[in-house]
């Protein structure tokens, strides 16, 4: 893997969407379709890691990328234990929206470094504007056991997927 050791915002000008493939239909098509569309009318931010070399349509090949985006829960979606201490309104959060990596660049440890990389820059935002946790929606049980593995812990059902939340307090004892 030829690339940069930073995730950029994604560039639609500079950046080959149009050949990613992580495997997985529906991410393929927000990278490709809707990531850029979203970011222009401010519903979410893609961040990318490019691969160093220009290709030959002078653009860069997509390694790997994360979607975030601010969202809420309901303070009824949480455990009891850590719903009582919250108001009866809805309770901000971020939410990791989307996170995939090129087929050429799985099992090679990518997937732990967007993964820290996202929550990372979650963690700069939230010293700006605060949220309690930050939410995921798995799309299959392979993506649940990724996260769990970070500490991620199951909320409920949402949509028909596990959402899962590692909250802000967790975040920051990763990064202090």
């Amino acid at each position: 893997m030829t690339s940069r050791a930073e995730f950029i915002e994604l560039n639609k000008n500079i950046h080959d969407r149009n050949t990613f493939d992580c495997g997985e239909n529906s991410l393929n098509f927000f990278i490709k379709n809707q990531a850029s569309k979203h970011m222009q009318v401010g519903i979410s931010k893609t961040m990318i890691f490019p691969d160093i070399a220009l290709q030959e349509n002078k653009k860069y090949k997509i390694c790997a990328f994360y979607t975030i985006a601010p969202s809420s829960i309901k303070r009824e979606s949480l455990p009891a234990k850590l719903a009582k201490n919250l108001p009866h309104y809805p309770v901000p959060v971020f939410l990791l929206a989307q996170m995939a990596i090129h087929i050429d660049y799985q099992e090679k440890g990518l997937g732990k470094i967007t993964l820290i990389k996202a929550l990372q820059y979650l963690w700069q935002v939230n010293s700006q504007m605060t949220a309690y946790a930050i939410v995921v929606d798995c799309l299959n049980e392979k993506v649940e056991q990724f996260y769990t593995k970070y500490g991620f812990e199951t909320l409920c059902d949402y949509n028909g997927k596990t959402r899962m939340y590692l909250s802000m307090k967790a975040v920051n004892s990763l990064f202090t």
